[in-house]
C-alpha cells in the first residue's frame, strides 16, 4: 500500500529549504508527496524544476491551496487557476466560501487543516463534497504544538470533525502538514496516531493516507481531461478502443 504526505509546504524562493525537506523525506522514505508551494505559486520555473528533478526516487504531485477572502475572491482565484494541472484546494473559515467551494467542480479539496478553520465545519459542506465527489482535508500538524492547552483544544475539534465526516460517509484525506521539517513523520506513524488518538478504524485511517489520496489525485487528472463528461462518464471518440 502506498502512503502519502498530502501537504508538504515548500518555499519556491528558498532552494535550501526545498532541498532540506526533500532530503528529509527521502531519508524517512516518505516517497509519495503532494507539494504545495507557498504564496499560492502555481507555476514551476526551470530552475525550480531542476532542483526537484534531483529526487527521482520520490513520486511528486502538486496542489494549489487558495485562501480566498470572500466569494468574489474565490471566483477570481479559481479563474486564475483554470490551467493548473494539480489538485486545487480551498481553505477558508468563511462558511459561505466553504459551501461555494464544495459546490464548484473545479475544487478538488476543501481543507480544514487549521485550528480556527476546523471549528467552522458543518454537515452541509461535508454532504456537498460527497455529492460532488470532492474531498475534505484534515491535518495532524497542529497536534505538534508545545502549548498543551492549544493541543488539547485542537484534538477535540479534530476528533469531532472526523467523527462527523465518518458518520456522513464523506470522502476525506489526512495530511501531516507540518511547518517544521523536524516534525515530519512517516504516514504509517500518522495512521497509528489517527487510529489510537482519534478513534478512526484502522482500515479507514490507512485509506485516508493512501487510497483516498490516490482517488483525489485521479479526480484532479480527470477534471483536466476534456473527454470526461462527469465522474465515471468518458466521451469515446470514434475509433477509440480504450
Amino acid at each position: 500500500m502506498s502512503y502519502f504526505e498530502s501537504r508538504l509546504r515548500l518555499n519556491p524562493s528558498n532552494f535550501g529549504d526545498i532541498e532540506q525537506k526533500l532530503n528529509f523525506c527521502r531519508d524517512l522514505r516518505i516517497n509519495n508527496l503532494i507539494i504545495e508551494f507557498e504564496n499560492s505559486v502555481n507555476k514551476i520555473t526551470t530552475e525550480l524544476e531542476e532542483k526537484i528533478n534531483k529526487y527521482p526516487e520520490l513520486k511528486l504531485y502538486y496542489r494549489l491551496t487558495i485562501k480566498p477572502k470572500n466569494l468574489d475572491h474565490l471566483k477570481e482565484r479559481l479563474n486564475q487557476a483554470k490551467d493548473f494541472s494539480g489538485i486545487v484546494s480551498v481553505e477558508s473559515s468563511d462558511r459561505k466560501v466553504q459551501i461555494q467551494a464544495a459546490k464548484d467542480s473545479r475544487v478538488d479539496l476543501v481543507s480544514f487543516s487549521a485550528e480556527h478553520i476546523i471549528k467552522t465545519i458543518t454537515p452541509g459542506v461535508l454532504s456537498l463534497t460527497k455529492q460532488n465527489n470532492s474531498y475534505i482535508e484534515f491535518s495532524l500538524g497542529p497536534i505538534m504544538v508545545k502549548n498543551k492547552t492549544t493541543q488539547s483544544r485542537f484534538l477535540r475539534s479534530l476528533y469531532r470533525a472526523l467523527q462527523l465526516a465518518m458518520q456522513l460517509n464523506t470522502n476525506y484525506i489526512i495530511s501531516g502538514n507540518f511547518d517544521d521539517v523536524f516534525k515530519l513523520r512517516h504516514p504509517r506513524a500518522l495512521v497509528s496516531i489517527s487510529h489510537t488518538l482519534l478513534d478512526i478504524p484502522l482500515l479507514k485511517a490507512k485509506k485516508a493516507f493512501s487510497e483516498n489520496v490516490i482517488a483525489l489525485i485521479n479526480r484532479a487528472k480527470i477534471r483536466q481531461d476534456k473527454n470526461y463528461i462527469e465522474p465515471g462518464v468518458k466521451f469515446i471518440k470514434r475509433g477509440d478502443t480504450q
